[in-house]
């Protein structure tokens, strides 16, 4: 093993076909995503010309590698997100936008609370949770349900996409190396101009398309709507309050960042021990879900908190074995040398090489619907050659995800939920819906991400 010298053009040839394998076992085959993903790994290497004991090792070390260090963040994250569900914070934090932001100001209210709520809540769960209260909106203020689900929905699939603890960004981030403190900043960074866009693209559809609730649950297309000013949506059941809602969310992410800055600002002593234990992204978010669990489900039973979070985990467990095995890809072709053959012949080439992990997480979305999947393979797959590059860990791992948002259509779930919940059945008003808001957040996140390279890359 140690005297194992790489075979450059076979390596290159075996990765090539194993990527091709790989898409054809994760779309036309019944197996799942993280079997074929270790499926490939093993063909790479073997084929590539790897030691079988150096391929087993590679596989072993890098599937372990990897979940050390995001495995717990993800299970936590998922918990506490299921209690926001069950809770109805999420809801909480919608009213919340829509009171302090005022009239007409309906479509902004919600992109927010999906920006926020997304952090912790797949943005699936985020969706259908408020889908009664942008009906109720939709219903009161006569404003288009296209518009306002568009805002909502954006919001909640760019944080989804870009922002940790989310499971897909603190997935990649592990697999690169990255740092989870300033992936989260320069997340944050990158989904602004995103979230303005998908605002601005929301607003000018809800009048090409306008559709609003009906009475008795049907829905109507009058020939046109009168904005009768913001509606104050009352719901039935009791929520928590403002600050319970937001505490277990705000908390962990100024915990993490003031680690992050203290560290770039080079504080010492006592200080830096507190903010680096306390900002460690483990330590933060277990901090959040305590505070969720104390604080949002205090009124419920011991047996139904733990129930709930039992949920959470359940949802964890294949996104953790789908990044476990994208990291033990990762590392096979880490100790292959492939990265390093890649990296020089790339080097000859005119691309930007930040560009080389959205590409192939764009090809891959646009195969086969998940953008989490995208993210993660296209990191499994490119980060031995980013780190062959010097490029930035932080940057790569954000080009991944922006990647993984491109033209969302039938074969992502998310774009039926959108769909589905408001009425909107024609296809082709389905793709202007959901497909082209995605490929909007995709355009701009890259510009964003090019701009932020050049400035901190």
């Amino acid at each position: 093993m140690e005297n194992f010298v790489l075979d450059g053009t076979r390596m290159l040839i075996a990765l090539g076909v194993g990527i091709v394998f790989l898409m054809i076992m994760i779309l036309k085959t019944k197996i799942h995503t993280f079997l074929a993903l270790i499926i490939t790994a093993v063909f790479v290497g073997i084929a590539g010309g790897m030691p079988q004991e150096m391929v087993i090792s590679a596989i072993s070390s890098g599937f372990g590698s990897t979940l050390g260090s995001i495995g717990i963040i993800i299970g936590f994250g998922v918990m506490m997100g299921q209690i926001f569900e069950a809770t109805g914070a999420a809801k909480t934090m919608a009213n919340t936008f829509i009171k302090k932001l005022g009239v007409n100001k309906e479509e902004e209210a919600l992109a927010i609370t999906g920006f926020l709520v997304s952090i912790p809540i797949y943005c699936d769960s985020g969706f259908v949770i408020l889908a009664s209260l942008i009906k109720a909106l939709s219903k009161a203020s006569k404003k288009s349900i296209v518009s306002l689900a568009v805002c909502l929905a954006g919001g909640l699939v760019i944080t989804h996409s870009l922002v940790p603890p989310t499971p897909g960004p603190v997935g990649a981030a592990g697999i690169f190396g990255a740092n989870v403190g300033l992936v989260i900043i320069y997340g944050m960074i990158i989904a602004v101009p995103m979230l303005l866009a998908v605002l601005a693209y929301g607003k000018w559809l809800g009048n090409k398309i306008y559709q609003i609730p009906g009475e008795d649950g049907e829905w109507i297309r009058p020939a046109g709507g009168e904005n009768l000013g913001a509606a104050e949506v009352k719901l039935d059941e009791e929520l928590p309050s403002a600050t319970k809602s937001f505490m277990p969310i705000i908390i962990p992410i100024i915990l993490i960042l003031l680690s992050t800055v203290s560290k770039a600002l080079g504080v010492t002593g006592q200080a830096s021990v507190f903010f680096q234990f306390f900002g460690t992204p483990i330590v933060a978010v277990a901090i959040g879900l305590l505070l969720a669990i104390f604080t949002l489900a205090s009124h419920m039973e011991r047996r139904e908190v733990i129930k709930v979070m039992e949920v959470g985990i359940e949802s964890a467990g294949i996104i953790i074995l789908i990044t476990g095995a994208g990291g033990a890809l990762g590392q096979v072709l880490r100790d292959s040398g492939v990265g390093n053959h890649i990296a020089e012949i790339i080097k000859d080439l005119n691309v930007p090489h930040i560009l080389l992990p959205f590409i192939i997480a764009t090809i891959i979305r646009f195969i086969q619907g998940s953008g989490t999947v995208a993210m993660l393979t296209a990191a499994s797959i490119t980060a031995p050659i980013m780190a062959s590059l010097n490029v930035n860990p932080v940057m790569a791992t954000l080009s991944a995800c922006v990647g993984s948002l491109f033209f969302s259509y039938f074969n992502d779930s998310f774009f039926n939920v959108v769909n589905r919940t408001i009425g909107i059945e024609d296809p082709k008003e389905q793709i202007r819906v959901w497909s082209i808001t995605t490929t909007i957040a995709w355009v701009v996140g890259l510009v964003a991400l090019l701009i932020l390279n050049m400035i901190i890359g």
